[in-house]
């Protein structure tokens, strides 16, 4: 019992110092690679094509302040306020979920980064539980203007594509702070389904989505704009 008693302590220990290590160090430099970009590259082999993985970190400051405002207004319209949970959004999920209607994401954009730095995308309790704690470590340690970075520069924004500075480059010919509000709403819409969804190519439901989008950014609270470029 003492043996098994010292093995679980261990475990813990390495658990809770790599993983607090690990946040505190992409505090500072750039996320190059996730999970989700190697697991894209393995399916399209599998699938039977050349893996496709475009990605180029930018800071911030080179991305037009219109992107992490349609993030919020297409994703998590209370990022700047919640502490890495929108609790009012688990709630309603919960009760869809109980009434067995179909279910939809609930996902802060806090959340979202953790699980796409640090986790895997299949649903379930271990991932859930420990997205959970990745969240509570990326805010308390990332601090709002870090995980928005991260999140800009890591969410998948089209087949092979990730982050702001390669859907720039691919879907508008340009790049990141030369966006324009269009295109940042249009890349908005885009985010719940980046496979599906073309920011380059709206359908006409994308269109109209697009429309709702613009006008949220109006009315949610702004992102510090001195981090991002004008």
């Amino acid at each position: 019992m003492k043996t098994f008693s010292r093995w679980l302590r261990n475990i813990l220990i390495f658990f809770f110092t790599s993983t607090i290590l690990a946040v505190v160090i992409l505090k500072y430099i750039p996320v190059y690679i996730t999970p989700l970009m190697l697991i894209r590259c393995v399916e399209q082999m599998i699938d039977g094509e050349s893996p496709t993985l475009c990605h180029h970190w930018v800071p911030l400051e080179r991305i037009n302040h219109n992107l992490p405002q349609a993030a919020m207004a297409s994703e998590d319209n209370l990022f700047l306020k919640h502490g890495g949970f929108d609790l009012e959004q688990i709630q309603k999920a919960q009760i869809e979920a109980q009434e067995g209607k179909r279910q939809r994401g609930a996902s802060t954009i806090s959340q979202q980064t953790a699980r796409n730095v640090f986790l895997w995308q299949h649903r379930s309790w271990l991932r859930k539980g420990l997205e959970a704690y990745f969240t509570f470590l990326i805010e308390k340690i990332w601090g709002k203007e870090r995980i928005m970075e991260v999140y800009l520069n890591s969410i998948e924004m089209g087949k092979g594509i990730y982050g702001a500075d390669a859907v720039a480059h691919i879907n508008f010919n340009t790049t990141p702070d030369r966006l324009t509000k269009d295109q940042c709403a249009y890349i908005a819409v885009s985010l719940p389904n980046p496979l599906h969804r073309d920011s380059a190519h709206p359908s006409a439901k994308m269109k109209k989505m697009h429309n709702t989008i613009k006008k949220r950014m109006n009315q949610i609270d702004q992102f510090p704009r001195d981090v991002c470029a004008q």
